[in-house]
């Protein structure tokens, strides 16, 4: 129902119902039965310009006034002069609408009827006239001001929603812009010095194995490196950091690319995937082949990627570590946050230990 009333033309017309159906109760309730024929004319004449007043309203003002004058059709004449009231407040128009009718409403037709008058009931006469004309124009005038409050009102709202969205966003800027100089002063720093230190090693006379070592540790550093100075330059340039991530296309490279034996297995194709959910995916791999590097260096694992029933299940699954853990520290929030990825994508998460020794990291993200 609020959707249709809503609809301009289904008010107007609504009101112009309304109005008819007032003006007729008017004319029909009080007119005496030895009434002059040409008075009751004027009066229903009167009622046909109602649904005139919307499109011509002072013409209609004119065509009610003979009626009101002669017949009964004043709350006509009064419709009428509110939507006068209403389209043009204050203007010659309405003035004169007004005194046209405030006269209908003290002088009494036939002459001998209001020459007959006291000069107390002249005056009675002249304060309904005032009475009469003044009401529907202040009704008039009070409907089209509390239009233009409200529409203030609705711009002084968005205008505030505005304000307030600039300011989130020059505070959001200012906090990105501290953290790009924390990082480049900071993590950029340091992860240099590892890359140094890794190639000074790689030319020292070491063997090959530590040699090889070094060269992998200086890859990363320099891929980190590198990842990093574009994640400060999106902080610094203000744009979406979610348009740089890597996604599920990025997978391959990363299991190729880290230094354990992985099975990859991918039946999911990157089209397929909201934005949110295959970056989703490729931080649940990236974090597990992390873990397992960590915690189980040269141990099988195996990467499982596919969607099955509107669902897109990463699961990746390592075994029993074969040599002893380096002891490399951890932060020790790299599976929560994969639990809390999951969750705001409405998904599921679970990790645990194996019963053959090894670990296994399952998330799932709806696609709908």
């Amino acid at each position: 129902m609020a959707p249709l009333w809503a609809d301009q033309r289904v008010r107007g017309i609504a009101s112009d119902v309304a109005a008819v159906i007032i003006a007729v109760l008017d004319v029909w309730l009080v007119v005496p039965e030895d009434a002059p024929t040409y008075s009751i004319w004027l009066s229903w004449i009167a009622i046909l310009a109602m649904p005139l007043r919307r499109h011509f309203p002072f013409i209609a003002v004119l065509v009610t006034v003979p009626g009101f004058f002669v017949g009964w059709s004043q709350l006509a004449a009064m419709i009428a002069l509110g939507t006068v009231a209403k389209r043009y407040l204050l203007n010659w128009r309405t003035l004169v609408g007004a005194l046209l009718v405030a006269l209908c409403r003290f002088v009494l037709w036939p002459w001998e009827d209001f020459l007959a008058l006291t000069w107390r009931e002249h005056f009675l006469d002249a304060l309904y006239g005032v009475l009469v004309a003044g009401m529907p124009i202040a009704i008039g005038m009070l409907i089209t001001v509390r239009q233009e409050l409200s529409t203030r009102i609705r711009q002084l709202a968005r205008s505030r929603a505005r304000e307030q969205r600039l300011h989130a966003q020059t505070v959001r800027s200012a906090e990105r812009a501290k953290l790009a100089r924390e990082m480049h002063d900071v993590v950029s720093h340091q992860v240099t010095l590892i890359a140094m230190q890794a190639g000074a090693l790689k030319v020292g006379d070491v063997s090959d194995e530590t040699r090889e070592a070094a060269e992998t540790i200086r890859a990363l550093s320099t891929r980190t490196l590198e990842e990093l100075r574009e994640l400060v330059g999106v902080l610094r340039s203000g744009g979406d950091e979610d348009d740089y991530q890597p996604g599920l296309e990025d997978i391959s490279t990363l299991v190729h690319g880290c230094d354990v034996s992985v099975k990859l297995a991918m039946d999911a194709s990157p089209e397929q995937l909201p934005a949110p959910v295959s970056r989703a995916a490729y931080r649940t791999v990236q974090e597990a082949l992390t873990n397992v590097r960590k915690h189980a260096a040269g141990s099988s694992t195996s990467v499982r990627v596919q969607v099955a029933a509107g669902v897109l299940l990463v699961e990746v699954r390592n075994g029993p570590s074969r040599v002893q853990s380096a002891g490399l520290p951890s932060g020790g929030h790299g599976l929560v946050g994969l639990q809390e990825r999951a969750c705001l994508l409405g998904g599921t998460f679970d990790s645990g230990p194996t019963r053959d020794g090894g670990f296994r990291v399952r998330a799932t993200y709806p696609l709908g």
